[in-house]
């Protein structure tokens, strides 16, 4: 239990210290995903103070579904510090 604790505690400020970046515009060599960039810039420099109810809404439909697709394209797999913490518990539990 002593090893567990020393090693939140050292782990815990190396992994809370690293520089927070600000994310970039995804920069992808596809053409699906440069026209779907180039249409979440045309929605983005819209008037919607004119539009209905409606079409603001289907507007953020297609946002949502184009940042979905984006998600597929760029790919990866993302782990939060909580689910790498708890990895690391689950690795010393059993070894």
């Amino acid at each position: 239990m002593a090893s567990v604790a020393m090693l939140l505690t050292i782990a815990l400020p190396a992994i809370s210290s690293e520089p927070v970046t600000t994310p970039e515009p995804a920069k992808t060599e596809t053409p699906r995903a440069n026209q779907l960039i180039q249409r979440l810039e045309e929605i983005k420099g819209m008037d919607r103070s004119e539009m209905s109810r409606l079409e603001k809404k289907s507007l953020r439909k297609e946002v949502k579904s184009i940042q979905k697709e984006m998600k597929v394209i760029k790919g990866g797999v993302y782990l939060s510090v909580g689910a790498i913490i708890i990895v690391i518990l689950l690795l010393i539990l059993l070894l």
